[in-house]
């Protein structure tokens, strides 16, 4: 059933490709559709995973691929992969409904779409090194095209720029698996195999820093972020929803997965240095958003700052620190996405400006009010308000982080009240400013919002809403994976 989150995504992005006679409104149900069947999969199988069982990667296939090299087909998934591959349906089924206005080659924009959607997929399920870094390179191409030819402002720089760090993160990725593999005998790229194997202290001092940062671009990690907040201002509206909502959650994920597991030692070495690139990042992002006029730079770069309570749990090796930075991977996910519906799709799309001086006078909290009350929850969500997602997730971090660093977790709290504040003067500014004292004529009515587009923002708020109510629907299986062998040499001492 796991295994069918990829298949379907795939398959989907064939018939939208290669169907001869499909129309728009045809493609769009395809790639529903498609996003729907990847969904329900992951749904089933988080319902299906044994919290309770020794064994915590669960719905194995494994084949023989190139046995001659010791890679394997191996799929599978423990309760840290599943809350991934549940957002990741999650952002399939809205990014479908938000793209729902694409009319030019529409095809081809949802082939990328859910080429795009099953490498994540991928990213998130491979247990064997090689496969993952398959994926992983993958899920980049898809990137550059949905953003080079339907996106924006600067769309050939920002998908050019994307594309070129991301493939420099590969670059280093690349380099620390195969020393990785050559070092363990180079017998397997089974991470399961891999983590029985005790790497020399010397090895994992320069193979961790080269293989995490190479992961951690990806994510946001300050200073490398730049390529983020550019790509997120340049991608069409559903692209950004990716980009933002699980695309950067791979840095973080591969991070995890790969060189914290098995370099514990580099890790330990690194860790502080590491944590502080982190809450620079949170304070950076933060920072220059409150400065930004265009609105989705705005959450572009809050985008980055968000990212960096994600790279700092996972600093802080405890238990509640990184089930707190698992979580807000998936609190930010969605908010980020759900704030880029709003501003891509909602006002840009109806505007034409991204402007906040322009949007001010506008009066959109009158004339878009299900855009404003959709943003009004979202940017309260993020700001960390009790009862969302993103209060329980970043309340876990900076505990996690008070333990191992206490200096850290007040800087990031500065972080947090700075984020306070550019989400209010952004949300003031575009959509309950005043009107013009110079406009004579009243301003043109604005497009509603339509069906598809209410839909997504309905389905977003009610994930962050009720893991904020319920944070142990994914906790419980977050948990009980932090606490298997694989993880056991980063909660040690």
């Amino acid at each position: 059933m796991l295994s069918w989150t990829v298949y379907s995504s795939f398959i989907g992005a064939a018939v939208c490709a290669l169907w001869p006679n499909l129309s728009p409104t045809g493609t769009r149900r395809v790639a529903l559709t498609t996003a729907l069947i990847g969904f329900l999969a992951a749904l089933v199988c988080c319902f299906q995973y044994d919290v309770d069982s020794e064994q915590t990667v669960q719905f194995i296939t494994e084949k023989a691929w190139v046995p001659s090299l010791g890679i394997g087909y191996l799929l599978g998934a423990d309760g840290i992969s599943l809350t991934l591959v549940l957002l990741t349906g999650l952002a399939a089924i809205t990014g479908t409904l938000f793209s729902w206005n694409i009319e030019t080659r529409t095809r081809e924009f949802f082939a990328f779409f859910l080429t795009l959607i099953g490498g994540v997929y991928g990213v998130f399920i491979s247990f064997d090194l090689f496969l993952l870094f398959v994926f992983y390179e993958i899920a980049i191409i898809p990137k550059y095209f949905l953003i080079a030819i339907w996106g924006s402002t600067r769309r050939e720089y920002g998908a050019m720029k994307l594309v070129l760090y991301s493939f420099a993160g590969s670059a280093l990725v690349l380099i620390g698996l195969l020393a990785t593999f050559v070092e363990a005998g180079a017998t397997s790229f089974s991470v399961l195999e891999l983590i029985k194997h005790p790497f020399p202290r010397d090895f994992q001092l320069w193979a961790f820093p080269v293989t995490f940062i190479g992961f951690a671009i990806l994510a946001g990690l300050w200073p490398f972020h730049t390529w983020a907040p550019t790509g997120h201002v340049a991608a069409p509206t559903g692209a950004s929803m990716l980009l933002a909502g699980v695309v950067m959650k791979l840095g973080a994920y591969g991070a995890l997965r790969f060189p914290m597991t098995l370099f514990p030692m580099g890790l330990a070495a690194w860790r502080d240095e590491i944590a502080l690139l982190a809450v620079i990042g949170i304070v950076y992002g933060a920072t220059v958003a409150l400065v930004q006029r265009d609105f989705k730079f705005v959450i572009g770069y809050s985008s980055v700052s968000h990212m960096g309570f994600v790279l700092l749990g996972l600093m802080a090796t405890s238990e509640v620190g990184l089930s707190g930075a698992v979580l807000q991977m998936f609190s930010h996910g969605v908010l980020a996405s759900l704030l880029f519906a709003v501003v891509g799709r909602m006002v840009y799309a109806r505007t034409h400006t991204k402007d906040l001086t322009e949007l001010e006078a506008m009066q959109l909290a009158r004339r878009l009010p299900f855009a404003a009350g959709t943003f009004v929850v979202a940017g309260f969500a993020g700001m960390g308000m009790p009862g969302f997602s993103g209060f329980i997730a970043e309340l876990q971090v900076l505990i996690g982080a008070w333990n191992t660093f206490p200096s850290f977790a007040v800087v990031a709290g500065i972080g947090i009240i700075i984020g306070v504040t550019y989400t209010l003067r952004a949300m003031t500014k575009a959509f309950f400013g005043e009107a013009s004292e110079f406009a004579d004529d009243p301003a043109p009515p604005l497009t509603s919002i339509t069906g598809p587009e209410k839909i997504g923002a309905v389905l977003l708020i009610t994930a962050t809403t009720l893991v904020g109510l319920y944070p142990r629907i994914l906790l419980d299986l977050i948990v009980p994976s932090l606490n298997s062998p694989m993880f056991k040499p980063l909660l040690e001492p």
